[in-house]
């Protein structure tokens, strides 16, 4: 087939424009890889320690970059050191041929240790000349070397089935960096029945930490009972993190199995006759332990320990005719040489221990949240262990102080009191509270036949009350917390009397104010609390001014 000059034209008219469209393709060609992107930081890190990542980028073309912006998206878990978003865009001027840059961005990385955390950066730009943009990418991982936090379940390795039992949950952190907005949760098992805790949860499963400075940490003591079968594994798996911006990130986890167990032996105590004593300051603690024989076959030489824990505990009063304990220790041990029943235990067949402990007068108190007091005993026997709480109340107290000589109300009349005048005196009434906060509070005090008020009265909290009939004055205190008359102040009132003595009083003392008593209902324990203090007459044993031959009616 011949070709027409016409068809021949147009031929060499289309391989000249695709010659021509080649050579400016190839005149205005650019590839990405003319700019260098890169990050340069660490490839391991403490969880907390601050880190720097550098950007670092570079034009090795010979055309100028027109346009650049970089976004740098921090790594999951970061937190940046100027409080910045985690994912920054910045503007930055034209990039020269040849000319090469730093950018810095600093934070700390957060996360479990082992998991890598990356970063990236991108730069998008616009060659001198196209139209086209373009963009380089690229990446750095660093690893969370060490996690300086310790995160433990503390936790029995088997249980009886059905049996209530308790185990703890330990923090602590030794971070340079203080750790914020922490929570905790834990998954328990199928069986497992929640019934207290001593922090206050969400729900039954988490907790909320809030802030931990360095070398700070606490304790959450979990109670509940287990069912199962009889040699079954459960698994309690415990995760410590960081709430921020809706997203957790997992620090530590603590994963630990626990068996579940035949019922071998029972254990149960008494304190001073009862199965839920309260005690209260100063008492004198009985402890009679029993255990029973619940399997099929006899038990031989068993051990026991009974661990007590607890502020109010007097260690140095522990006493026991068969248990081994030294001065000032927490710990008792009974061994079977010295308890037959430990020796040899038949099925069916019950023994007991017994010791005396005392609880101190006074104990130290830190804050206001330092309260709601309880002694705990543990007891081990074999491999069974129970644990035990005595609740303990609140110490509340009344002073009664009685004046000549003040600088509230100016008392006058003859000293000493004379029959038929009259003389007057101020009476103080100072309430104290110290290990759990009460309600209710009331004092009471019964005024002599020769006695009045006068109606003066300096107060803080309500006014005073009297009965003419039965001659009683009442004082309305009302709720005092835990750590008044220690830490915190202590309410009193003072209110003034006069005495008019007879002659049948004359050269006799007499009698200002009768045995003063404070009541209040404990809220931790739910008893009802008194205290007294004695009378006061007119030798004035508080008022150094008043001499003992002084308070005798003339």
């Amino acid at each position: 087939m011949r070709i027409s000059k016409f068809q021949l034209a147009i031929i060499l008219s289309a391989i000249l424009v695709g010659i021509g469209g080649f050579w400016l393709w190839q005149k205005n060609s650019y590839s990405k890889e003319i700019l260098k992107l890169e990050i340069i930081a660490p490839s391991e890190a403490t969880m907390g320690e601050e880190i720097t990542y550098v950007v670092k980028y570079k034009n090795n073309g010979n055309v100028r970059l027109q346009d650049p912006i970089l976004i740098f998206e921090y790594p999951a878990g970061a937190v940046p050191t100027e409080g910045e978003d985690t994912r920054i865009t910045q503007s930055l001027d034209d990039i020269y041929p040849g000319q090469e840059r730093n950018l810095s961005f600093a934070s700390r990385l957060f996360g479990k240790e082992g998991e890598i955390r990356e970063a990236k950066a991108l730069l998008q730009y616009t060659p001198r000349n196209l139209n086209a943009q373009f963009e380089s990418e690229t990446i750095v991982t660093t690893v969370i070397s060490h996690v300086p936090l310790t995160f433990e379940l503390d936790l029995p390795s088997r249980i009886e089935a059905d049996q209530e039992f308790s185990f703890a949950l330990n923090y602590f952190s030794n971070s340079e960096y203080p750790l914020s907005d922490l929570r905790i949760k834990i998954e328990y098992p199928g069986g497992f029945s929640f019934s207290k805790a001593t922090s206050s949860p969400i729900g039954e499963s988490e907790w909320n930490v809030g802030l931990l400075n360095r070398a700070e940490g606490g304790r959450i003591l979990i109670t509940g009972s287990l069912r199962g079968e009889v040699q079954e594994a459960k698994i309690f798996k415990a995760t410590l993190g960081t709430w921020k911006e809706g997203k957790f990130t997992l620090l530590r986890e603590a994963i630990k199995g626990i068996e579940i167990t035949r019922t071998r032996l029972l254990i149960s105590q008494e304190v001073n006759g009862s199965s839920d004593y309260i005690a209260s300051s100063g008492d004198t603690l009985h402890y009679v332990i029993f255990f029973k024989n619940v399997s099929e076959k006899t038990l031989e030489n068993l051990f026991l320990v009974v661990s007590l824990e607890g502020r109010p505990f007097d260690l140095e009063s522990i006493k026991s005719d068969s248990g081994a304990f030294q001065q000032g220790d927490n710990s008792i041990i009974f061994e079977s040489k010295s308890v037959s029943r430990l020796r040899f235990l038949g099925k069916g067949e019950e023994g007991k221990v017994e010791f005396w402990v005392n609880v101190k007068e006074e104990w130290e108190t830190f804050s206001e949240q330092d309260k709601s007091f309880v002694i705990t005993d543990r007891i081990i026997l074999s491999d069974v262990s129970e644990e035990f709480e005595v609740k303990v109340n609140s110490s509340i107290e009344i002073d009664q102080t009685v004046y000549f000589e003040d600088e509230v109300f100016g008392n006058q009349g003859p000293l000493p009191p004379q029959v038929g005048a009259p003389t007057t005196y101020t009476i103080v009434w100072q309430a104290k509270n110290l290990y759990n906060d009460v309600q209710n509070a009331k004092v009471k005090a019964i005024l002599p036949a020769q006695v009045s008020l006068t109606g003066s009265v300096f107060k803080e909290g309500e006014a005073l009350t009297f009965d003419q009939a039965s001659r009683e004055v009442v004082w309305e205190v009302g709720d005092l917390s835990a750590g008044t008359g220690s830490f915190k102040t202590a309410p009193s009132v003072a209110f003034q009397v006069r005495l008019t003595p007879s002659v049948l009083q004359q050269g006799n003392i007499a009698q200002l104010i009768g045995e003063v008593r404070i009541q209040a209902d404990d809220l931790f324990t739910e008893q009802s609390l008194s205290a007294v203090d004695s009378s006061v007459d007119t030798t004035l044993p508080d008022d150094n001014s008043v001499t003992a031959q002084m308070g005798v009616v003339q």
